[in-house]
């Protein structure tokens, strides 16, 4: 390959790197947001009588064949 094509390459492969790092960021600070806001509804009243609603709810409704975990992640 050319040494120009290498320098291209080169620098593109920085670009990412940084990109990636700059999502990596974004995503860690939106995951302590979400945590925040998360305990925040906690201490709210009510919050546990809407937890029991929406979990009567969720039992009502026809499944789908998609099933949570008790870690929110899907399964088969």
């Amino acid at each position: 390959m050319k040494e120009s094509k290498l320098i291209e390459m080169q620098k593109k492969i920085e670009s990412l790197g940084r990109v990636t790092q700059l999502l990596l960021t974004e995503i860690s600070s939106m995951k302590t947001l979400s945590f925040g806001v998360h305990e925040t509804l906690k201490l709210m009243p009510g919050y546990e009588q809407a937890i029991k609603q929406i979990k009567e709810k969720v039992a009502e409704e026809p499944s789908d064949g998609t099933s949570f975990n008790s870690d929110g992640k899907t399964s088969e």
